[in-house]
């Protein structure tokens, strides 16, 4: 510990030593330094203080009847926006402040300077407002807050009423589109019921009951045709062999009903061939092509057999009276035709609820589609609704909000300090500024004074001499008085108090012209 004590007394004696860069250092800085804060303009601040009363009595009455906004939350969002562009540009036109600037870099600059000047702060829960700034011209100033203060207060109530306004409309409109979108939507699934009439899920006679009574009957149908079929085959071999044993069985043409030629075995025979020749070659190969020339022959032989036969009128109208005066082959003759007229009726029938199949089948493969369609027409339709029957509350809450905003004021302001002319300077702080050059500039001087002691270092003691050059010291002789080194650090002495004293005299020459400005101020501006 001693020998740190001992290190801080040579470095406070080498700094003595070198005292002569303190008188530089300060008659460098402080005078310079002093000057420039006393030729600082005097600036004027000018505040005002606002109460926001956001206890409306209509908040509990109206609460759950309209929509309640917070306007805690909504003067916090004023507070944080009455410095944005805007504003800003509103209160320098309220001021005049844009008159004064002859270009955009100019009018830039007023709107940073107001940006930077114009102060707001709250107390939390008081909800009371200061509004401050900081300017040259008094008069400015006051008008500056008084500008903000206006802005602040229009700013929120105006806020209110258009917020109002805009809910308002915006819900007016989405009625209108909802509307629209809810009678589209009524349309489409009028259109689609109309479309889908008798098939759609859940109504009588659906796809699934339709289509197996479709196929029940059709069964029931193709078993009668069957069976009269079964019939007809019947009494049509017993027609054949009651001609057979009325008729003469010598011409080549057995029966009016199923005509046979002679031709008839041979073209069988030929076709035989020809599809299994078909199943190995092409249409193209010879045995193909032969066979089927020779097919085509007997075919045109067998049809000029069947015109001559048909020809022959008298025979044929002697047989038919044969057999119209037989009257077992007239009564098989009659069953026939009914049988066959039945089997005709019932082929109708079952093409028909074939068709039904067919079209009940399709239906059944889009019925998912249907029901999906339905589904969404549903869903859609339901929604819509939904939010159009939503959207008429909220209009009705928001016309209650509107009528009880037009009433009365959720948000009162009362103003408690309006801004005023100030009639002294607020700033800038001088004497703080006085003494921080004044520190400044010893500062500076100690700090070089201790820095060219080290670069350039003086013995000041018999032990940092000893430390410095390691050699024991027994003695010390002291400096002769015809030397003159006593009267020299005497006089260098009476130099630094002399110039500490005519600094410290300056120094209170610049204060005492700003603590007395009646007695120095004012004569000097009379003379100057």
């Amino acid at each position: 510990m001693q020998d740190i004590f001992e290190e801080i007394i040579d470095y406070l004696k080498g700094i003595w030593l070198k005292r002569r860069y303190i008188i530089i250092a300060t008659w460098l800085i402080c005078p310079i330094g002093w000057y420039f804060v006393a030729a600082m303009p005097n600036v004027y601040e000018s505040e005002a203080r606002v109460y926001v009363d956001t206890q409306s009595l209509l908040r509990p009455l109206l609460k759950g009847l309209t929509v309640e906004t917070n306007p805690d939350t909504q003067i916090r969002l004023m507070v944080k926006t009455l410095l944005s562009r805007p504003n800003l540009e509103r209160i320098s036109r309220m001021t005049d402040l844009d008159v004064q600037a002859s270009n955009s870099e100019e009018y830039e600059k007023i709107i940073r300077s107001l940006k930077n000047n114009i102060k707001i702060s709250g107390v939390g829960r008081e909800n009371i407002y200061t509004l401050r700034i900081v300017d040259e011209d008094p008069e400015m100033a006051k008008n500056i807050v008084r500008s903000a203060l206006t802005v602040f207060i229009e700013n929120t109530l105006g806020e209110s009423r258009s917020d109002s306004d805009s809910a308002q409309k915006f819900l007016n409109t989405q009625i209108k589109e909802y509307e629209n979108r809810l009678s589209n939507a009524e349309s489409r699934l009028t259109s689609f019921k109309q479309k889908y009439s008798g098939i759609l899920p859940g109504q009588t006679g659906g796809y699934y009951v339709k289509l197996n009574g479709a196929r029940e009957t059709l069964k029931a149908i193709e078993l009668d045709i069957l069976e009269n079929e079964t019939r007809l085959n019947s009494a049509n071999k017993q027609l054949v062999q009651s001609v057979a044993a009325d008729t003469s069985g010598d011409n080549k043409i057995k029966s009016e009903s199923s005509i046979q030629t002679t031709y008839d075995d041979r073209i069988n025979e030929l076709e035989v061939q020809l599809d299994t020749l078909k199943l190995r070659y092409t249409d193209r190969h010879p045995d193909v092509i032969e066979i089927s020339r020779n097919l085509e022959h007997l075919n045109k032989l067998r049809s000029t057999e069947i015109e001559k036969y048909l020809a022959q009128n008298s025979e044929n109208t002697g047989s038919l009276k044969r057999l119209s005066a037989n009257p077992v082959i007239q009564e098989v003759q009659i069953q026939v035709n009914k049988l066959e007229n039945l089997i005709a009726s019932l082929n109708v029938r079952a093409e028909d609820y074939r068709q039904r199949i067919i079209v009940l089948e399709n239906r059944v493969h889009t019925l998912p589609e249907i029901e999906a369609e339905l589904v969404a027409l549903n869903r859609g339709y339901g929604i819509t609704k939904s939010k159009y029957e939503q959207l008429l509350s909220r209009n009705e809450t928001a016309q209650l909000a509107q009528q009880a905003d037009e009433t009365t004021d959720k948000i009162q302001f009362r103003v408690i300090d309006p801004p005023r002319k100030a009639t002294k300077p607020s700033g800038p702080k001088r004497f703080i500024l006085f003494g921080v050059v004044t520190i400044l500039g010893f500062g500076v001087g100690i700090g070089l004074s201790l820095l060219m002691s080290q670069l350039n270092p003086v013995a000041t003691s018999t032990a940092q001499l000893s430390k410095i050059t390691g050699v024991p010291i027994f003695g010390v002789i002291s400096a002769n008085e015809n030397l003159g080194l006593h009267k020299w650090h005497q006089k260098k002495t009476f130099i630094f108090i002399g110039s500490n004293v005519l600094l410290l005299c300056l120094l209170v020459l610049f204060m005492s012209f700003f603590l007395f400005p009646d007695l120095i101020q004012a004569p000097l501006q009379r003379i100057f």
